[in-house]
């Protein structure tokens, strides 16, 4: 992004991008939330400062997605949760709805992880979600690992589950550490569980636009575009 700032505290639609995210958790019913903070942790905090349902932990070290979720272990078991949404600060297009359908699909079905995937017609930069042959979930692959197969499929992770706490953080604990990167991802967990012979539901169909995650200002003008269209309809956000 080319700025100091905390990319979640750049603005899109007069707000932090953070801020769209905690919104659609609470809106879709999710307390407390837990925020896992690192770079510019203080500039976060500030940021949000004063409201009651929003606790922070900090990931030290930055070993990783998976690694960053595992911080919050602690808080999200004293809240007596059963399940816990797992989300990034730089996805602000995620809707409330769209939380609401992940959490009613894992618990009517008892699935450990429900997830999201879109569908996009260029499906550049995203990590493609692989199915067997009868269209079971088996995993992601990153665009950069994908085969030229692989890279033809259209079908993303926009990044938002829906976890049954015990599953999630007994598969956190053995995630493996990527040879390259040292780093400990998220995505190794649905995988990881339905290897386990854990459920694992996919929730198909999300608006393209809601995969949109922040990286560049180009995206930022986009998720702005997007942002601004939602709060002047006809419904707003």
């Amino acid at each position: 992004m080319r700025s100091d700032l905390p990319k979640v505290l750049h603005q899109a639609a007069g707000r932090p991008l953070v801020r769209w995210v905690v919104d659609a958790a609470r809106q879709a019913g999710a307390r407390p939330i837990v925020l896992v903070v690192g770079y510019g942790r203080d500039q976060v905090k500030e940021a949000l400062a004063g409201e009651e349902d929003l606790r922070f932990v900090t990931q030290e070290e930055q070993l990783g997605t998976g690694h960053a979720v595992g911080q919050a272990e602690s808080l999200v078991r004293e809240s007596g949760a059963e399940d816990v949404f797992v989300l990034c600060g730089d996805g602000p297009l995620v809707r409330p709805e769209t939380l609401e359908r992940l959490a009613r699909r894992r618990r009517e079905t008892g699935a450990a992880c429900a997830l999201a995937t879109a569908t996009l017609d260029d499906p550049s930069g995203y990590g493609r979600t692989l199915r067997d042959e009868g269209g079971r979930f088996l995993g992601f692959v990153e665009e950069k690992n994908a085969t030229p197969q692989q890279l033809a499929i259209r079908e993303v992770n926009p990044s938002y589950y829906c976890f049954e706490v015990g599953p999630l953080f007994a598969a956190l604990g053995k995630v493996e550490r990527d040879a390259v990167s040292g780093e400990f991802y998220l995505t190794d967990v649905p995988p990881l569980l339905a290897k386990q012979g854990c459920r694992v539901e996919v929730v198909e169909g999300i608006e393209p636009e809601e995969a949109l995650s922040v990286n560049t200002p180009q995206q930022l003008a986009q998720a702005e575009q997007a942002l601004l269209r939602r709060v002047e309809g006809p419904a707003g956000r």
